[in-house]
């Protein structure tokens, strides 16, 4: 069998960055927004909310129309690509239903950016793809975090050239995946969506353990992501230091990729399930310990807050490799598409709670309740752990 080329897996993961980058563009410039178009008290929740939104109905459309099995993938991963970057820049909107709307289209077609990228690998890559799995999610981190830098470096540009420069970038990345990466030799159709496979896909132990070990990793993800500008601004005002809001945003949740990188050289030989188990309980402890550490010294804060952001998604792509492997073989397609729909539902539920505690708690003690996701995940990876200890494969 011919190797790979060389150039596949850097431009899949550039381009995955590149579009992905459009998930948090509106967290970056939430003041600006919130000034100039008088968007509620709760803006960062809505933002955010209407993108997870937009991504769950995008997957489930994309799953039943089997989109990516009808059309190459690398079509489908250019055209959202390009989509999503106009889409972004709905963000100029004088409204804010208009302004939201425009974030709901951008979360669904992150819908045919990120899954697609995915798909893609999967057709190049049979053995390692739990490696190339890892890179991608990393891919995916450093793009969420892009806003952020731009905004922190950009000091003098305005938000509205924030905005223009990512979706330059997100539409970059739909351009270099088209012209770079052809279909891969081992692309396979998936099955079509079956509604119905929500009941039979939870028959299956593993799947369920797996699963709801990724539900729970999921409450506490993204919700963290996008109130990590919040806790550094409280932190720093309530210590009467001045922080780089922007640059420490970005600097939190960037270096997750180096803990996707990490648990995804580790996989083969400890296993998915250990690391992920591993990674969530020290998300789960980062969660707890909030509170205390929110009083300490803001330099030991802020080492705190770089070691969350390693193990508060460090464990996403192992998840997926596990939801993949114990999937029932003839409902792969279906139950991933489940999966991914209710993890993502959830994202909004906490993401809420957190919008609607600000002002009525004590920041220090925001991220708390977000210590119910890793404790419930921990408890469903159980049979993972123990069912076959020696084997690598969990």
């Amino acid at each position: 069998m011919a190797a790979v080329p060389a150039r596949i897996l850097p431009v899949i993961v550039l381009s995955q960055f590149a579009g992905t980058s459009l998930w948090f563009a509106g967290n970056a410039v939430v003041e600006d927004l919130v000034r100039e178009v008088g968007l509620g008290p709760h803006a960062v929740g809505d933002l955010t909310s209407a993108v997870q939104l937009g991504f769950i109905v995008g997957t489930l459309v994309f799953a039943v129309l089997s989109l990516a099995d009808r059309v190459s993938p690398v079509r489908v991963f250019f055209a959202c690509s390009l989509s999503g970057a106009l889409c972004n820049l709905g963000l100029f909107a004088p409204d804010p239903a208009t302004l939201l709307a425009s974030r709901f289209a951008t979360g669904f077609f992150l819908a045919g950016i990120y899954p697609v990228g995915m798909k893609i690998a999967a057709g190049w890559y049979q053995q390692g793809l739990g490696r190339a799995i890892g890179y991608l999610v990393g891919a995916l981190v450093l793009g969420t975090a892009l806003p952020h830098l731009l905004k922190g470096l950009g000091a003098g540009l305005p938000w509205r050239g924030v905005l223009v420069s990512v979706s330059v970038v997100a539409a970059a990345g739909g351009v270099l995946m088209w012209r770079l990466v052809p279909d891969g030799p081992h692309l396979k159709h998936d099955s079509r969506f079956d509604p119905l496979a929500l009941v039979r896909v939870f028959r299956a132990p593993a799947f369920r353990a797996s699963s709801f070990g990724y539900f729970g990793h999921m409450w506490e993800l993204y919700a963290f992501w996008a109130f990590v500008p919040f806790a550094l601004a409280a932190q720093g005002s309530s210590h009467g230091v001045t922080l780089d809001v922007s640059l420490w945003s970005f600097a939190v949740i960037a270096i997750g990729a180096l803990g996707c990188v990490v648990g995804g050289v580790l996989s083969p030989t400890v296993g998915s399930a250990r690391v992920a188990r591993f990674q969530l309980f020290a998300s789960g402890v980062c969660c707890v310990a909030s509170p205390a550490l929110f009083h300490a010294p803001t330099g030991v804060f802020l080492v705190f807050l770089l070691f969350w952001g390693v193990v508060v998604v460090g464990d996403s792509p192992q998840f997926s490799a596990l939801n993949a492997r114990t999937a029932p073989r003839d409902r792969v397609g279906s139950a991933l598409t489940i999966v991914n729909c209710i993890g993502f539902s959830i994202t909004i539920v906490s993401i809420q709670l957190l919008s609607r505690l600000i002002g009525h708690i004590p920041p220090e003690w925001l991220f708390l309740p977000l210590a119910l996701g890793p404790v419930a995940g921990l408890w469903a990876l159980r049979p993972l752990i123990t069912a076959s200890p020696e084997s690598p494969e969990h």
